[in-house]
Parts: structure tokens; sequence; C-alpha cells
């Protein structure tokens, strides 16, 4: 890939050493540029000896040393809107149908760029993350105008989110130019010249990486650093990531004293294999795990039981279902095609350690109290004179550990995001975003086309054919709303059925 080293003239500051390849599209150089100067590439006019800069870079010859003129402002003046016809909803398109019902915004495709448009997606459905990158001050490079890799990226992806914001599907050109940069193997290019297909998941992996560089834990007011049971060193470790304890046991010698220690993770992975018929074995299955390796009792490499449990949970837990596997022969990643279930909601207890569950069983209680009020209060007849408890006069209970800003104090979960995949291989194929939005109302993001989607529809990605298959899923924890007054429920169902006892 040829390479040159020009100069960009925008006014009276000049750019010295920016480097251009004519390998790549048009839109990645003005992505370059808007990270120099601060002008979206739609407002930028690019002039090289005289020929404007178009969609290509046909016509234009570049060599080392040349100055180019760019010309743009960072504000532009809003024309009054023309007055357009009536359109009908049945005559819309899906894209159109998206701006009215208000749906969020998509991201256009860039060639091939669609695990970054799903990535971005399903991690956008984190509130904690959302509010940390708003918060972040970088720019999109240093103070003396050079690229750094976790804070470019973390400042392309706030400014992303923040045009998403806006309403509108927008294409993402800043943050594919940034992860080029960091990332070389993802700017990899077909035979057929364009980008080729990446895995989502070692995206999802290096995108969180850089987030985890540059974006702050969260304060707990409530406690003093000496008395945290956690002391994470990032958002990402507080919000995303838990930790093991381990134990590695010799089959081969009895005499062997088991070891035991720690090990942190941002994701658990499901294997699947030919028994698998359900996300949570996969889970299982992995944390119990044979193993080779040298044993100083028996002087010789010797098997190794290794079991691993979950000592803390964090708030937002990702699970991989590992679909991938290399195929020798043909030298690709192949992809495994089974039906794996997966849940809406998403219990960790029984992976957990037995301290752990021994601090989950508190709230884990309160959930079911809830339930068995709310239960004993629907199966109350005449309904019309009980009173009723107001839906709007409840509280959210914290989810996380007072001495634990960002973990799970109860195990369980809710499906909030999807990443799916359909094709045979990771560097072929589609990938896209499925978000709740609302109790049983999901979106379909793919790339800037956002439709409805059922909680129904979300299950059938669990695998089994062609369809689109589940490979990364994000849960979040499940929120416990109680009314103002905690005992109000209880308290109405002991009144009622005083006054009008439920007859079998």
């Amino acid at each position: 890939m040829p390479k040159y080293t020009i100069k960009v003239k925008w006014g009276k500051v000049i750019f010295p050493n920016v480097e251009v390849s004519t390998d790549d599209e048009v839109m990645l150089f003005k992505a370059q540029l808007f990270t120099l100067t601060g002008i979206p590439p739609e407002r930028q006019k690019v002039m090289l000896k005289g020929i404007t800069l178009k969609d290509d870079w046909r016509n234009i010859k570049i060599n080392n040393g040349l100055t180019v003129l760019m010309m743009g402002s960072k504000e532009e003046d809003i024309p009054n809107e023309p007055a357009e016809k009536p359109i009908f909803l049945e005559d819309m398109s899906e894209y159109e149908l998206s701006s009215v019902l208000d749906l969020p915004a998509g991201l256009t495709n860039l060639g091939n760029t669609c695990y970054l448009n799903a990535t971005v997606q399903c991690l956008k459905t984190v509130p904690e993350l959302r509010e940390a990158l708003k918060s972040f001050s970088g720019g999109l490079t240093n103070d003396s105008l050079q690229f750094v890799p976790s804070q470019s990226i973390t400042a392309a992806l706030r400014d992303l989110y923040e045009g998403m914001d806006k309403g509108s599907s927008l294409p993402p050109v800043v943050l594919v130019q940034m992860m080029h940069s960091a990332f070389p193997r993802f700017a990899e290019k077909s035979k057929m010249g364009g980008f080729q297909q990446q895995d989502a998941n070692e995206c999802w992996t290096e995108l969180v990486r850089m987030l985890q560089q540059k974006l702050p834990a969260k304060e707990n007011s409530a406690i003093t650093s000496d008395t945290a049971t956690y002391k994470p060193r990032s958002l990402i470790e507080q919000y995303f990531g838990g930790t093991f304890d381990t134990e590695l046991k010799c089959t081969e010698s009895q005499d062997e004293t088991p070891t035991t220690g720690k090990e942190e993770f941002l994701q658990l992975s499901c294997f699947i294999s030919t028994e698998i018929k359900y996300m949570f074995d996969g889970l299982k299955n992995k944390m119990e795990e044979q193993i080779t390796k040298l044993s100083p009792t028996l002087e010789r490499d010797a098997i190794y039981t290794k079991t691993s449990r979950i000592s803390r949970l964090p708030a937002y837990l990702t699970i991989q279902f590992v679909r991938f596997f290399f195929k020798e022969k043909e030298a690709i990643n192949a992809k495994i095609l089974k039906d794996v279930k997966f849940t809406l909601n998403f219990d960790a207890f029984d992976l957990c350690t037995k301290e752990l569950q021994t601090k989950l069983t508190p709230m884990r209680e309160k959930f079911q109290q809830l339930e068995e009020a709310q239960l004993e209060l629907s199966n109350v007849k005449d309904k019309q004179d009980k009173k009723e408890t107001k839906k709007n006069e409840t509280k959210e209970e914290p989810f996380w550990f007072p001495d634990d800003l960002g973990s799970n104090n109860s195990g369980y979960y809710t499906l909030q995001a999807v990443l799916t995949h359909q094709g045979r291989t990771s560097s072929s194929g589609h990938y896209v975003a499925w978000v709740r939005q609302k109790g049983d109302t999901w979106l379909k993001c793919d790339d800037e086309n956002i439709s409805i989607v059922t909680s129904e529809e979300v299950l059938k990605l669990s695998g089994g054919g062609d369809w689109h298959c589940a490979y990364v899923l994000l849960y979040g924890p499940r929120i416990l709303e109680l009314p103002l007054r905690e005992s109000e429920v209880l308290a109405s169902v002991e009144e009622f059925t005083e006054v009008m006892p439920v007859h079998d």
C-alpha cells in the first residue's frame, strides 16, 4: 500500500507530515482531516493542484511534499426547510419509517464495517459507559497533534455517540479511521480492493481495551479506598470486570497439594460441543476443564483439573459463544452453526463461589418476596374495590454491593444486547446488533437500517442454520423496583386478603 507524506493548509494553519494512501477511501482521508481540524467531512472542500477531491482518487496525482488546500468551517448555516409534499407511512422506506417512529440512529456500512457498527450499538446500551464518555475531555489527538490509540479511539466513540443522539444515521468514518490506525489488521483489503470483513468479537475486545485505558473508575462516596473490597483501575473493570477463584489439582497424584489463584475476566466463554444445548452448560463446562502441565511431584507432564468459580460478578456480563475454529486445510475460521439456547433472564448463582453465593442471598430473597407479593395481589378478586399500588411511586434498589460499586449483588441479569453473525466464516458474512429498547420491544440494528422486533424473534437467534446466530451477548443487572414504602405491597396483600379472602 503506497503512502505519501503531504502538507495540509487550512487558512493560516499548516499541518505537516500528513500521511495519505490512495488505496484508502477518500472518506477516510477526510476523517483524518477531521481529527486535525474538527471540520466534519461533509463540510470539507479539498483541492489538490487545482482539482477538487471528489469521491475517489481518479485523476488525482500525489507525491511526497505536496501541499493540499482545505476549506471549510466548523459552523454551517441552516437553510430554510423547503416545503415538502406529505408522505404516507405505507409509501415510506424502512429508513424513513425509522425517522418517523423516532427510532435511534443507525450506522452506515463503509465497506465490511458491520462488525464495528454492531459492536458500537451493543455497547451503547450501557448508561454508565455513555456517562463516562460524555465526561471524557480528551481530543482526537494529543497536545502535539499526535495519534494516541487509546485517547483517539475513546474520543472518536464519544463523538460518534453524540452524533447518534441527534437521531439520524451517520457514517462512523472517524472511529473507523482510528481503529484502522491502531489495529492495521482491521484495514486489510480483500482481493476485490475493498475492506476485508473482520471478527466482531476481536473488535469488541480491542475497543473495550482502549476504553479501559482512558475511562477512570467512578468514585464510591459511600466508602473509602481502604475499605473497598474491589479496587478497579478503570470504569471498564468496575462495570464489566469479574474475578475467578481457581483451583488446580493434579489428578494423577493424590500427594500433590492443589494450588489456588485468582484470575480477572471481561468476558465469559461458552464453548460449544456436540452435547451442549444450553448456554449455561457451555459456561459451566468451561469452568471445569482438564489441562496438561509439568507436575513438580511426578517430575513429568501430568493431567490437572482446573476448577474456576466466580468470586466477583460485574454489573454487565459479556458472554461470547465460541462459534469459530480454525480449519487448517482451508485456512479459515469456520463456524459452528449448532443451536445453543440462551435466555432473556440469566441467573449466575450456580457459577459463583460459596462465599459470593452467601453475599448474593439477601438481595435474591428481596426479589423473591416481591414476586410472591405481586403474585398474591394478582390473585385477589374484585380488583376494582382494592387499593392499587401506584406504579409511579417506586424506587430502584442499588444493584451493587455497598463496598463494591459496579458489581452485581443478586446474580440476576437481564439480556440487553445480542451481536449476531450470519455466514460461514468470521472473515465473511454479516454482523447485526439486536438491542432491547423497552420491555418486550427490541431493535434490530442492521447498519443504518433500524427496525422493531420482539423478544420472541431475539430468542430465535440461538443458531442451528444459516440465519443470524448469537455470537456475543451482553447482560445487564436486573433491577429491583420497590414501592416507596418497602412494605407497601406486602401490607396491601394482608389488608385485602382479610377483607376479601381468596376462595378456591
